[in-house]
């Protein structure tokens, strides 16, 4: 990879290597794609936020979903700028981006260092954590159903968007789809948590939080912090292709959310999904969804 596409705000989301590929005793060498990871740093008028290691893409999209799933800002509006900072070293450039936020008072860089710091470094507490989340964030507000049918085909729809995964086999994705099955958007990254920043900024930045009548789709296993993410969005259900976590159901369960595991389309119109909450949103209809 050539200093000048590591230079500003087009970081490549692949890079090239060399393997030496093993098939039984036949040995060969050839090139191959690698998803890139590196660092972001998130900084609020000039004062750091965070760390997160992500594939360089839809950065401004990260870095407005991970500010409003963790609560710092509530909506587009509350951002006067955003932008790269500049920067002579090009590791660091392209790198760093800096948000200016409306409100002076937005800016709490000892409140960032306890919530981020706990998270990072020892996770998250079970119920005092569920607790806390549902102070920032309200119930989800959406009793529309959806036919099980179309659920059965959001997994191949996602797999068939991943772009670089299809490079790579390296990436996660979330795909954000209406409730008759359009996929709208679809963010890939090396953590499953950026890509849900990912596709919910994109959703900021166009004023369509909350999203009350949308379906998240994860390529990952249903964590916690997915679960937060979407219930900050207003998303009243979340289908992943693995398993969710213990605390991730109980979330989704004390907020009213719909959860699913284990979402597997079989390509013929037909699938399995594991229903771990909201199984009321469900519907086997065939006609027009009622809201």
């Amino acid at each position: 990879m050539s200093v000048r596409d590591r230079i500003g705000s087009h970081r490549p989301a692949t890079v090239q290597a060399t393997v030496e590929a093993w098939d039984g005793d036949r040995q060969r060498s050839r090139g191959d794609s690698l998803a890139t990871e590196e660092p972001l740093e998130i900084r609020l008028a000039g004062c750091n936020v965070a760390v997160t290691m992500r594939t360089p893409g839809d950065d401004f999209d990260l870095v407005a979903g991970f500010l409003f799933t963790e609560g710092i800002i509530r909506n587009w509006a509350d951002i006067a700028s955003i932008a790269y900072c500049p920067s002579e070293d090009p590791v660091d450039a392209g790198n760093i981006v800096n948000v200016n936020p409306i409100d002076p008072n937005m800016v709490e860089p000892e409140r960032w260092r306890r919530n981020f710091f706990a998270t990072s470094s020892c996770g998250v507490c079970g119920k005092a954590s569920i607790a806390a989340i549902k102070q920032d964030a309200a119930p989800i507000d959406s009793c529309g159903t959806v036919d099980g049918r179309i659920l059965y085909a959001l997994d191949s729809k996602l797999r068939q968007a991943q772009d670089v995964f299809a490079q790579t086999g390296g990436l996660h994705a979330a795909g954000l789809f209406e409730r008759g099955g359009t996929l709208l958007a679809v963010r890939e990254d090396v953590g499953r948590h950026n890509a849900v920043d990912k596709v919910i900024g994109q959703a900021v930045q166009s004023g369509q939080v909350p999203l009350r009548d949308h379906i998240l789709v994860v390529s990952s296993r249903g964590s916690f912090e997915i679960v937060q993410k979407a219930l900050m969005a207003g998303i009243p259900i979340v289908a992943a292709v693995s398993a969710p976590s213990s605390l991730a159901v109980e979330l989704a369960q004390a907020t009213g959310m719909t959860l699913l595991g284990f979402l597997r389309s079989n390509g013929d119109g037909s699938g399995r999904f594991n229903v771990y909450a909201g199984a009321e949103r469900i519907t086997w209809n065939t006609g027009e969804q009622t809201r």
